[in-house]
């Protein structure tokens, strides 16, 4: 079999960098100490990242740097230097998130290839066919996206499909989670996520008021309370099937990994690579179980392969691997016998943990018993009969993963012809591996002198050119045309040797490189960037618009008066779902009067969502189309090119970069609710120094923190109108949409009101109050504060700060789990470098 795919491994220190070369990764994937996903991993400073790519490169393997985060307004001009540092020392391609860091980098360093990160949320064809147009030579799909879905799209010309195929998963959808940044200001986007969907919860349902609010709550007895924790992904035992699509590179996750854990998951699917490629391979039984050693919060095939076991609700720790059960234990000696269910037997320190119905705890393994399928061992607490036992460390793992990091892999075959002028030593050199052929010449820095008494033969000569032992490259073929009858040290043979090898180095790496030439028109183009123009802000007053999802909020806001209605239609289910979303339009448009009526499209859109709603949009009467998704806007725009389409929270406008690569797409964009005020008036006036869109913000509602394709209300027996999670002191509600997603809403509810003239000296053109999951009333007393609010300031009689407290006392009985002014003022937490 040839072509196959990629095998990607995590890289989140140095260490880790050599266990994946040494385990037979043909790429790795690594951050700096900035702009990276994961900043809390070791990462590389600046000379790390040098001597990384130089390591790799010399062993064939390629560097890809995450700049994966969410770039802010004031970073720009560094993270374009930064492109430009990538970019010199020859790494092989940037991983990015934020869009308008992609068009920095497309300007900047056109030849550097450009992936586009599953933070970017890309799940559909028209997402691939954006990527493409925007320069992107790879796409890391979504992780819900199934092989199904993979190989019913259409391949784009030049543009290779990344996917996750073993590590842990996020329980949202990445790029759209802000529930760590909500709770504690740690976002996600910046590589801070405090991991919250890995604590416990509890399952609350109950009524809602007049406005939406819960009111008669009652816990749901679930046994498990890990409610969001999802299993650890592992394609392994289907490897095969991955294989034989058209996807381009497989992916490790583990940047906060081991570089002992890197080493052995790496190497078992090199190992089983290499054997689909020869037509041999079958999983091995061994591999799995330590694939569960290395770490594991039990396994999934995950969405990719369609499977429905996603998630891990029990416990949100590592499992290891199941070992067998205790049969007896001895109060007296504090001696536990363990029935084991296979042939493994934990050695002299490894790690157990033992876990009953209610309680658990660790040890570790001190002079082991073994007889017949049993194991004795001491344990520090009482071992319940019945309980589980794990092992969760394993020394002989820890020695086979040190093997693998120990041992060099790889050696570079070197050609080389060597003649002699007048004593001097001249050598060509030649090297060629895959995609690259290198050839060098140079002169011996010394000269050999006739011989007095016993010249060096050619033998000689070349017995100590052909001693490359311990280096990574071995002398192929060697063409000598030595005259005879000259003599040297062997010494200056030896240093001879060696300067030859360093000069097939400085080959392999040169190539890699650009050349100065390249580099310095890549610095000139920098200098033309103008990072800092901006236009002073006019005091406007902005318009008021509702997020909406039933009739009810519709005529609610309609009835007081807001200029903008985004209707999310929600139907109940995905059945008849076009004819009743066209029957629900039609009736809202009616009911809007003079407010504009928009059809807001789902965060999520896969392919068969937008098969149908493309139909809806030729003949839909609305005044626009709200997208939350890159791809989603594509499709619209190729079928109905003049429609108005307009942006919402989930494209994650942070910069002025990004607002003007989604000028020629969109009539307004919604900024994200990360930005403080500084940060959006720095973005709105930067970005009018050309042609915008509108801004709008969202002022009013609980902010959405996650969407996910697992559906928690499923848990529950019957039907409540309201369903929330909670941890220690927060509720956070949820909803479950037409799709059987699960959207979670903030515990608190944003609520600017008293913010109004910041943002209106700022230069917004638009709020918004999000009124999904509330009521009509919410919506027309909400709206209506709102609407005497923007009119107070408006008139500019004297000062409005009392009155505006006296409008937020209004708004106050009306809310869930009390007020929030989010980032807004205080910004989020943010770690040095």
């Amino acid at each position: 079999m040839s072509g196959l795919p990629e095998l990607l491994s995590p890289a989140g220190s140095p260490l880790a960098l050599k266990a994946a070369v040494a385990a037979g990764a043909d790429a790795v994937y690594l951050s700096g100490k900035r702009f990276g996903a994961r900043k809390l991993a070791d990462n590389f400073n600046k000379s790390q990242l040098k001597q990384a790519l130089d390591y790799a490169h010399l062993r064939d393997v390629k560097v890809y740097v995450t700049v994966n985060t969410l770039i802010r307004e004031d970073e720009l001009a560094e993270v374009a230097e930064y492109f430009l540092e990538l970019y010199e020392i020859g790494v092989d391609a940037l991983l990015i998130q934020d869009v308008g860091a992609a068009s920095l980098a497309r300007f900047l360093v056109p030849e550097l290839d450009l992936h586009a990160s599953t933070q970017m949320t890309i799940h559909n064809q028209e997402g691939l066919a954006w990527a493409a147009k925007m320069g992107f030579k790879r796409v890391v799909l979504a992780r819900e996206v199934s092989l199904k879905e993979i190989d019913a799209m259409q391949q784009v010309s030049g543009l290779g499909l990344e996917v996750f195929i073993h590590g842990a998963l996020c329980y949202c959808y990445s790029g759209q989670c802000f529930i760590s940044s909500a709770i504690g200001g740690r976002s996600g986007n910046r590589g801070l996520c405090a991991q919250p969907c890995r604590k416990p919860y509890l399952l609350i349902h109950g009524e809602k008021d007049e406005y939406g609010r819960p009111i008669d709550l009652k816990t749901i007895p679930i046994k498990n309370h890990f409610l969001i924790s999802t299993k650890d992904l592992s394609v392994y035992w289907h490897l095969d099937k991955i294989v034989r699509s058209t996807i381009a590179s497989l992916k490790i996750e583990g940047r906060m990994k081991s570089p002992e854990y890197v080493a052995i998951v790496t190497s078992i699917y090199r190992k089983a690579l290499d054997s689909i490629a020869q037509g041999n391979w079958q999983p091995s039984e061994d591999d799995a179980r330590d694939l569960s050693l290395a770490f594991n919060r039990d396994f999934t095939d995950g969405y990719i392969l369609g499977s429905r076991q996603i998630m891990g609700r029990e416990m949100s720790q590592n499992r290891g691997l199941l070992i067998g059960t205790v049969a007896s234990f001895d109060s007296t000696e504090r001696e536990a016998s363990i029935k084991l269910i296979n042939s493994w037997f934990p050695e002299e320190g490894d790690g157990l943990v033992v876990i009953s119905t209610d309680r658990k705890f660790g040890l570790i393994v001190h002079r082991p018993i073994r007889k017949a399928e049993f194991l004795k061992i001491k344990t520090p607490d009482k071992a319940i009969i019945g309980a589980a036992v794990y092992q969760t460390n394993s020394k002989s793992l820890s020695r086979k993963a040190g093997q693998i990091i120990s041992q060099e892999r790889i050696c570079i075959p070197i050609d080389l012809e060597i003649s002699w002028k007048d004593g001097n030593v001249l050598v060509e050199g030649s090297i060629e591996r895959v995609e690259m052929c290198r050839k060098f010449r140079f002169e011996s820095d010394f000269k050999m002198e006739h011989a007095i008494r016993k010249p060096l033969t050619e033998e000689r000569i070349m017995a100590q050119i052909r001693k490359t032992g311990g280096t990574l490259f071995y002398v192929r073929r060697l063409k000598m045309d030595y005259p005879g009858g000259f003599f040297a040290p062997i010494s200056a043979i030896n240093r001879f040797r060696r300067s030859i090898l360093a000069r097939a180095e400085e080959a392999i790496l040169q190539d890699h490189c650009p050349s100065s030439l390249k580099v310095e028109t890549a610095k000139q183009k920098l200098k033309s960037i103008d990072f800092c123009s901006s236009v002073p802000q006019t005091n406007s007053i902005p318009t008021l618009a509702m997020y909406a999802d039933s009739l009810e909020t519709v005529e609610g806001a309609a009835k007081a008066g807001c200029d903008r209605i985004y209707l999310e239609p929600a139907i109940g289910n995905r059945y008849g779902r076009a004819r009743k979303i066209s029957d629900m339009l039609e009736e809202a448009k009616s009911l809007c009067k003079r407010s504009q009526l928009i059809w807001k499209w789902p965060k999520i859109t896969k392919d068969s969502f937008l098969h149908s709603a493309c139909t809806l949009v030729r003949r839909a009467e609305i005044d626009g189309i709200m997208v939350e998704g890159l791809g989603a806007a594509e499709a619209i725009l190729s079928i109905r090119p003049d429609a108005k389409i307009f942006g919402s929270t989930g494209l994650n406008i942070w910069n002025h970069f990004t607002v003007w690569h989604f000028a020629s797409y969109f009539q307004l964009l919604t900024l994200s609710p990360e930005l403080s005020t500084d940060q959006l008036s720095m973005l709105i006036a930067r970005s009018r120094t050309m042609l915008s869109p509108k801004f709008e913000l969202i002022v009013q509602g609980n902010q959405e923190v996650m969407i996910t394709e697992d559906c928690i209300a499923c848990l529950a027996p019957g039907n409540s109108d309201f369903y929330g999670l909670q941890d220690v002191k927060r509720l956070f509600p949820i909803s479950t949409d037409d799709d059987g997603r699960t959207h979670i809403f903030n515990s608190v509810e944003t609520c600017l009101l008293d913010y109004l003239p910041i943002l209106f000296n700022i230069g917004l053109d638009g709020l918004a109050i999000d009124a999904r999951n509330r009521t009509k009333r919410y919506a027309e007393e909400t709206a209506m504060v709102y609407i005497e609010a923007i009119k107070l300031i408006e008139r500019k009689n004297g000062s409005f700060e009392n009155h505006l407290r006296v409008l937020k006392h209004k708004i106050q009985p009306m809310v869930i789990g009390g007020l929030t002014t989010g980032h807004l003022i205080k910004g989020r937490k943010e770690y040095p470098c």
